[in-house]
This record gives C-alpha cells, structure tokens and sequence, in this order.
C-alpha cells in the first residue's frame, strides 16, 4: 500500500504519520503494493477529523470519522475501512459464486476524481459550492450498488452495462433501492 498522509488545518507530526501508517497497515494484507490510500488529518474547532479514501482496482473505499481525539479517530475510521473490505470481498465472493467466474476487476472502475470549485454569489440563494467528475465506466446495477454503499452514498451515478445509458440507483427509506433510467 501506498499511504499518503497530509493535514488540513493541522500540522502533520511524525507520530501522527506513523500511527495512521501502523493502524492502516492492517488493512494491508487485503491490498496489493500498488494501492494507493490518502489520508486526510483536519481539525474543526473541537473535532479531530480523519478522512480515508482507498482506490480499490477501481472501486473507491472511503471513511471518515470525528472525535475528540485525532488517535481514536484514526481508530475509528480504520474499523469503518475493515468493514467495507469484509463487505466487498463477501460480495465479489457471492457474485463469483453465482456467475461462475469473475470480470475482470479493471472494467468496474468508477473512479471519482473531486474537483471543489466555490460559486460566488451576492444573494442569499442555494448556490452550487462543489462540483464532481468523474468517468462514467459501464458497470451492473448490482455492480453500481455495491459502489454506492461502499462509498456511504444514498444515490449513485452509472453508466449501465446493459444499456448504455446513464442511470441513477438511489437507497429508499424503506432499505430497498431505487434506478431512474431516462426514457
């Protein structure tokens, strides 16, 4: 694994480095040598926030976590991240399992490259404060599921696979998902 580490509105110290290179090092033995995991440490007023993105062959892990405490934010998200693998690894276990075999990990790539941008405004009117692109891969509803909830997302934007049209999934109150398509 390849941890990056930086600070947003903290000063990065070497045990702070060394401490989320150690807890992260745990998840290393799902990973291979080339994954690349970045670490944000940030702090707002008494909260000490620990954001965590993973690039997954394509699929994005991501867990953030506040607290008092910078370590025991560290600790937090580090489990969050566990339970995300556990979870993927389950699902790609079982869609082996039904299909018979496995795609190639390379075609479900979704990745998410973030791009905030402020909008100024004079009024005091809802404003647009952050725009995201990313690259539309073709991929399966199930598939698109299953990246939305690694992501903690309540909606998710894909191409789909089978029609090679744009769809949206979205997660309903009731737990069950929701797939606009355009007509």
């Amino acid at each position: 694994m390849i941890i990056n580490v930086r600070g947003k509105n903290i000063e990065t110290t070497p045990s702070l480095i060394d401490y989320a290179e150690k807890k992260l090092g745990k998840l290393d033995k799902h990973f291979d040598q080339n994954t690349d995991v970045q670490v944000v440490l940030s702090t707002i007023r008494e909260d000490h926030i620990v954001e965590v993105t993973v690039n997954l062959n394509g699929m994005i892990l991501r867990g953030e976590e506040a607290t008092g405490d910078m370590y025991a934010s560290i600790d937090q998200v580090v489990d969050k991240l566990e339970r995300q693998v556990k979870k993927y690894k389950t699902r790609i276990h079982k869609q082996k399992r039904q299909k018979g075999g496995v795609r190639n990990m390379n075609e479900k790539q979704a990745a998410l490259e973030a791009e905030q941008r402020a909008v100024e405004e004079e009024e005091d009117t809802p404003r647009v404060v952050r725009t995201k692109r990313f690259p539309l891969k073709p991929m399966t509803v199930e598939e698109a599921i299953l990246q939305m909830d690694l992501l903690g997302h309540t909606f998710f934007v894909f191409a789909n696979a089978d029609t090679d049209v744009t769809n949206v999934i979205y997660k309903r109150k009731d737990g069950n998902y929701g797939l606009i398509e355009p007509e």
